[in-house]
């Protein structure tokens, strides 16, 4: 570790500054991929504002569902340990490896910083299959938009009380 890495560390907490670093590249090389693959082709399918619309509340459903969710902490364990139940199906969890892997656990319990990921999937994925990237971002949405009706009955429920 380099002195800034470490003093970085010593006022907070140990950050795995490495395992950003890789995160971030991974991302940068994603993107850089995307990019060659998109200049390759002749045509690209532009978002419009209602797609645009559509896939920024899919990214937020799915964030939610690969962050939270009860169903995929199977995806999350090797990252994470359990810490106990939030509600309305979803789990609190805490990152239990360090080093590199740290960092990763840390990307699988944020929905704001997987977002950044889950955009980018989306877009690209529009940019080569929009019908099918727009039928995905659909079901999402339309799932959000039904849990967010459940609390609101719920919300309701409790006025007549």
């Amino acid at each position: 570790m380099t002195s800034d890495e470490d003093e970085y560390g010593q006022a907070n907490d140990d950050r795995p500054l490495r395992g950003y670093l890789m995160l971030m590249g991974t991302y940068g090389m994603l993107v850089g991929a995307l990019s060659l693959l998109l200049r390759r082709r002749k045509t690209v399918s532009q978002l419009g504002i209602g797609d645009l619309a559509l896939v920024a509340v899919a990214t937020h459903k799915l964030s939610r569902v690969l962050t939270k969710d009860s169903i995929t902490s199977p995806l999350r364990a090797p990252f994470v340990s359990y810490v106990e139940s939030a509600g309305a199906g979803e789990v609190n969890e805490r990152v239990r490896v360090g080093g590199a892997a740290h960092a990763v656990g840390e990307l699988l319990l944020c929905p704001l910083c997987l977002d950044v990921w889950i955009a980018t999937g989306f877009v690209g994925a529009y940019a080569f299959a929009p019908r099918a990237t727009r039928m995905a971002a659909s079901v999402l949405t339309v799932s959000a938009a039904s849990n967010a009706l459940h609390f609101v009955w719920d919300a309701l429920k409790k006025v007549d009380e």
